[in-house]
């Protein structure tokens, strides 16, 4: 019985010590980057080869409305063809029961990639790149909010309770003071990651009252995605614990720094090197290639990295995130940051995406940037010295300003599959569109007597 138990990672089975899995939850990620699947014994897990959902999964909105496209048959609602990637399965630790997480690899009935599936997709540009014999390789950063209980969706968020028992209102970058005033949900996160098996490189106090950021070791942008989906929901449930939230919305609180989900990148060659790097340890035309494919490209994608109305309150000059894609040495106004580090490990770390989207098409949606510009051998703008903040801004200030680049973007649909676009673009229209329907306290405070 539960043979599966040893296709399972050995961090995974050792957690298990022995004992009946008395749960598994079949997930997969959806737009949104929500787990989304279904739960079930141990015992039935272990008698069936695969599971079901239905595509209308991706038809959704993020407020749960479903989106009319023109899709043939759209609402038979054909069910998609789950398995488990084994590799994947790690605890939820969080819960009452010996319970199993496996992320399920997702095919039509005939056994072909659902195109539209968000792991497909970061799959697709990977292969992209395989293809030409480069493997990439990602680090991302995940930064988020713990909050005081936010019941009502008309109150403005505030930050937490800190040990003290006063408001944790410090915005003390890099601060172990900080970081300790909310020590027992740190020391959750590190337990329910151990227990996990996911592994954390650095915590620290971001610049935002009641902000973190946690460091994610660099390997396969595939197995770092499935990270950043585990971490999201993992760090959801330690705040929870204590009585807090944990928020990864751009912009939660109008007066603090956005959450941003920071990408480092390289590429290696078939050896394993760096092709950033050359023998005498310089820069190479494919870094500068990789760069200009990011300058050229990101402002066409800036909807899979800033995917909501929120999004784009982060883009502003001084902010802390960048408003332009300038590139530059150790320069965090740059939207494109080239961080110090030995020349076998010279990186790209683009600092446009919200931590608010969904991490594979993120990563996607990066790496098909720099893929075209390795391809298309661009050249990128020279170096900035400066600061960015100064010249003028070249990303959208819109979620439909952003989607009208993405309807025009030819070379990314190619690379991201023309049926993913097309879905994807229609829902957050329709997001967007939904948002502009709503009036705001702003509006009724300024415009209901004055106008």
């Amino acid at each position: 019985m539960m043979d599966f138990i040893s296709r399972f990672p050995k961090s995974t089975q050792n957690w298990i010590n022995g004992a009946p899995v008395e749960e598994v939850e079949c997930i997969i990620a959806d737009f949104v980057g929500m787990s989304r699947g279904k739960t079930m014994p141990g015992t039935t897990f272990d008698r069936l080869e695969r599971t079901f959902l239905p595509i209308s999964i991706f038809y959704q909105t993020i407020s749960g409305e479903y989106v009319n496209m023109e899709i043939e048959g759209q609402w038979r609602e054909s069910d998609m063809v789950l398995t488990p990637d084994y590799l994947t399965a790690v605890a939820v630790p969080w819960s009452n029961d010996v319970a199993i997480q496996v992320i399920h690899d997702i095919a039509d009935i005939e056994g072909k990639p659902v195109e539209v599936a968000p792991r497909n997709v970061l799959k697709r540009v990977v292969e992209f790149y395989n293809q030409q014999g480069w493997k990439p390789v990602v680090a991302p950063e995940i930064e988020f909010y713990l909050t005081k209980p936010n019941l009502d969706p008309a109150k403005a968020i505030e930050p937490p309770m800190g040990r003290t028992g006063r408001r944790v209102v410090s915005r003390q970058s890099y601060s172990m003071s900080a970081v300790d005033d909310y020590g027992q949900v740190i020391d959750d996160i590190y337990d329910y990651a151990q227990a996990a098996g996911l592994e954390i490189d650095t915590i620290i106090q971001e610049g935002g009252a009641g902000q973190i950021e946690i460091n994610l070791v660099h390997g396969d942008p595939v197995r770092l995605a499935d990270q950043v989906f585990f971490f999201k929901r993992l760090i959801r449930e330690a705040a929870l614990k204590n009585d807090c939230f944990a928020t990864f919305m751009a912009k939660p609180m109008q007066d603090e720094p956005g959450s941003a989900m920071h990408i480092h990148q390289s590429v290696l060659d078939g050896n394993g090197d760096n092709l950033f790097n050359d023998q005498q340890g310089n820069e190479t035309k494919l870094f500068h290639n990789f760069i200009a494919g990011q300058q050229t490209y990101i402002p066409q994608v800036i909807s899979l990295f800033a995917p909501y109305v929120n999004s784009y309150r982060r883009f502003v000059a001084k902010g802390a995130a960048p408003i332009n894609l300038e590139w530059g040495a150790d320069n965090r106004t740059t939207g494109l940051r080239i961080p110090i580090s030995k020349p076998e490990a010279r990186r790209v770390e683009n600092r446009v995406g919200g931590m608010d989207s969904n991490p594979y098409l993120a990563i996607a949606a990066s790496l098909a940037c720099g893929y075209l510009g390795m391809k298309n051998a661009l050249a990128p703008r020279a170096p900035l010295q400066g600061e960015a903040y100064d010249l003028p801004r070249v990303l959208p200030r819109s979620l439909m300003g952003g989607l009208d680049m993405f309807d025009q973007a030819s070379e990314i649909t190619t690379i991201l599959g023309e049926e993913f676009c097309r879905i994807y673009g229609a829902v957050k229209r329709h997001e967007a569109k939904a948002f502009l329907e709503v009036i705001s306290p702003w509006e009724r405070e300024h415009l209901l007597l004055n106008v």
